[in-house]
């Protein structure tokens, strides 16, 4: 199957911040100082919402908005306000470990009586709960791998052939078909989802913008460099177990074919990842930059610290018998089939 591939509209805004920004890429009208972000909630839907547009400038951008529009100095003067608020509340509050072996530990052991979203989705999950997931995941998945691409060009020696070797397979290996953002629009389309990049965006919330937010900040920043290798293996190291358990709960809901290969697929290829992440990307960069411990320790801390936000706010909702989309569509995201 193609996916959809026309820009996305620009969203309904969600407070001060996206609408001032939401009005900048569409009417040219200006931007606020940078003072206005300071007061925001960082992790709120309206800093979040206005991040995320910021980046998106510099993925697939908008429909309508010109391209010209990612490198505008007010818009890449106000996207510095809204990271500097989340960054200083991602160091405050996630800030674990300044040893990447300590930061890793609790990664490297599964829990026995796990509670996270991918056990809950394989033991009692619903397709609603699936497609609920999969439609706000969509604006990571229908990404995979571009944000990490932005640091290879920031590694060298055995650091940026590790990292490169595990971007080829995130990519497909060189045939289309097999990219992994394609065979998640796969798993969409068996979930009767739209498949088109961005479409889930206005039902998508806060605590799903930030983890897609901290990709972005990460890789956009050489400075961030060593941080975004840390989330790198952050996701490389869990993905296997909970790909496991996600397979099973597609397998288990009927789902669909598309649906379990996908997360099939990541269960043996992350596992690989993993010692190719932790031996030749980690090991090499602290060999070439040392001085990096503490940055990769705290790429792995904020991911932790967003993932288990983000899983708090779907487990509370679903154990609520509510939905954990934004607005009010839980019945219409299972209704769009393709």
């Amino acid at each position: 199957m193609a996916t959809e591939q026309r820009n996305p509209r620009l969203p309904s805004p969600r407070g001060d911040l996206s609408a001032a920004l939401v009005a900048a890429l569409s009417e040219d009208a200006p931007l606020p100082g940078g003072t206005a972000a300071q007061a925001a909630d960082p992790y709120g839907d309206d800093l979040q919402l206005a991040l995320y547009l910021g980046y998106e400038l510099h993925y697939r951008g908008f429909a309508g908005v010109p391209d010209t529009k990612e490198w505008d100095p007010d818009v890449l003067r106000f996207r510095a306000a809204l990271e500097a608020r989340f960054l200083g509340a991602l160091r405050t509050d996630a800030t674990r470990h300044t040893s990447v072996a300590d930061a890793l530990a609790p990664l490297l052991v599964e829990p026995v009586d796990g509670t996270g979203v991918s056990h809950f989705l394989q033991d009692e999950g619903e397709l609603w709960h699936l497609r609920e997931y999969a439609a706000q995941r969509s604006l990571y998945h229908l990404k995979e791998a571009d944000p990490h691409a932005w640091v290879l060009p920031r590694l060298w020696g055995r650091a940026k052939a590790g990292m490169a070797a595990v971007e080829y397979d995130e990519y497909g290996a060189g045939r289309a078909e097999r990219v992994h953002a394609r065979l998640f629009a796969d798993l969409m389309a068996d979930l009767g989802l739209h498949t088109a990049y961005g479409h889930y965006l206005e039902v998508a919330g806060a605590p799903m913008l930030a983890v897609v937010n901290q990709m972005s900040l990460f890789g956009l920043h050489r400075s961030l460099r060593g941080a975004l290798v840390g989330h790198f293996a952050t996701v490389e190291i869990t993905s296997s177990p909970a790909s496991r358990r996600l397979a099973r709960a597609m397998a288990r809901t009927g789902a669909g074919p598309a649906a379990e290969h996908f997360y099939a697929e990541h269960i043996e290829a992350d596992a690989v990842h993993e010692q190719i992440v932790r031996r030749d990307v980690i090991g090499g960069l602290l060999e070439t930059e040392p001085h990096l411990e503490a940055d990769i320790a705290f790429g792995i801390d904020t991911t932790c610290h967003l993932e288990d936000r983000l899983g708090h706010h779907f487990l509370t909702a679903w154990r609520g018998h509510t939905t954990a989309l934004r607005t009010a569509h839980g019945e219409a995201v299972g209704a769009h089939a393709r």
